[in-house]
């Protein structure tokens, strides 16, 4: 067969009834170019692939295949090839076998026969999307590791120690300078500079473990813990009816044994939840005393708090003070119509620079490019004036 004739084939497709677009019949032409054109084979599975959109479309095919081709042979009887093997997707588990049935079934008769393609598929896509509270067990374990992989840490600031610069630009560098020149004779053949150095910031984590937060806190302990681990300057504590520090506990790299260190710590795990006065003891034992100042602090919590609001915005209005950044990842966020109307996020929002999502790994991926960006935006949630608020960062 020419490649004329089968380009003819298709107006004999249009004829019969099969709407075929002008870009599919360009298509078709191009993939002529490929294939075999004496192969009666390859240009039917060739021409159904490009001509063919509707499952009800391939019997009438057929059949206009067939009349075609012994239009042009009229010797040769061709019959349309068999329908490739089914598909079968199996669940990508180490318990299930990569290489064929199970040992049961190798005596069967049938098994010689079964042409079907078993196509694996891994669990990764489908976690990044899906809510932590609707986690079973073993994807939890699942997404402990994938936790793993993301980079959060904190932005970088500029510091008061000098580096030298790579290129002509910044401030002379004299000590440097003099010391070039000894080795030239006293002569300064170059002219040293320095710049300002960067330092990363502090990251402050504090995970909210009452009751109500406990289907994602099972879920958000395994990356608060990836945090730590990383070696980065991350500081760790949970927030309940007490405040509880992790750090230390959480720094081993092996996840069971970190895991197990900071349960036997928090003693108010899925407990109640007074979140203004473990704030209030974190500003006067920790944060106002140096950890919070100038650091990004993140509070994972779904603002749900037992305590008096006015606590919480005083306590707030102190953090956001020392802090260079304020971080509220509520995984409530993402549910649809979610307003913040419990009294506590309320009254923290005002001092709030971000106010994201936090209830998949796609949020915490953002997450993570959001605080490592160090964008210094306040959220539209926590747009208020405040009077004298981040005076000092």
């Amino acid at each position: 067969m020419t490649i004329a004739t089968a380009v003819g084939f298709v107006e004999s497709v249009r004829r019969g009834g099969i709407a075929v677009s002008l870009g599919s019949s360009r298509l078709f032409t191009e993939a002529l170019a490929e294939i075999d054109l004496g192969n009666p084979d390859e240009v039917y599975w060739t021409a159904r692939a490009v001509l063919v959109h509707r499952p009800e479309d391939i019997e009438l095919f057929n059949g206009l295949f067939a009349a075609y081709w012994r239009g042009v042979d009229s010797g040769l009887v061709w019959r349309p090839p068999q329908e490739p093997p089914p598909v079968t997707l199996a669940l990508d588990d180490p318990e299930i076998p990569a290489d064929g049935p199970d040992e049961d079934d190798a005596g069967d008769d049938n098994d010689d026969s079964d042409d079907s393609i078993t196509v694996r598929y891994s669990t990764t896509e489908t976690l990044t999307q899906k809510d932590f509270a609707d986690y079973s067990d073993e994807e939890l374990a699942e997404s402990r590791r994938l936790m793993e992989e993301i980079l959060f840490m904190g932005s970088c600031r500029r510091s008061r120690r000098r580096v030298p610069s790579r290129r002509a630009r910044g401030a002379l560098d004299i000590r440097r300078t003099v010391r070039q020149a000894l080795r030239s004779a006293g002569e300064p053949a170059e002219i040293a500079r320095e710049v300002p150095g960067s330092r990363q910031r502090r990251l402050v984590l504090l995970l909210d473990v009452s009751g109500s937060m406990e289907p994602y806190a099972r879920a958000l302990i395994g990356f608060v813990h990836a945090s730590v681990a990383s070696g980065a300057r991350v500081e760790a504590f949970t927030l309940g009816t007490r405040l509880t520090r992790l750090t230390r506990e959480l720094s081993q790299r092996d996840p069971d044994r970190a895991l197990q260190a900071a349960s036997r710590v928090v003693k108010d795990w899925s407990g109640g939840t007074r979140l203004g006065d473990g704030l209030g003891r974190f500003n006067d034992e920790w944060g106002c005393r140096g950890m919070a100042r100038g650091a990004t602090v993140v509070i994972l919590s779904d603002g749900w708090d037992r305590g008096e609001p006015r606590e919480m915005e005083i306590q707030m209005q102190r953090l956001a003070r020392v802090a260079h950044r304020v971080v509220w990842v509520n995984p409530l966020k993402a549910s649809p119509g979610y307003e913040p109307l419990a009294r506590a996020m309320a009254a923290a929002l005002p001092f709030v620079d971000d106010f994201v999502e936090g209830h998949c790994l796609d949020s915490l991926h953002e997450l993570a490019r959001l605080v490592l960006g160090g964008s210094d935006g306040r959220s539209p949630e926590g747009d208020r004036a405040l009077s004298g608020v981040g005076s000092q960062r």
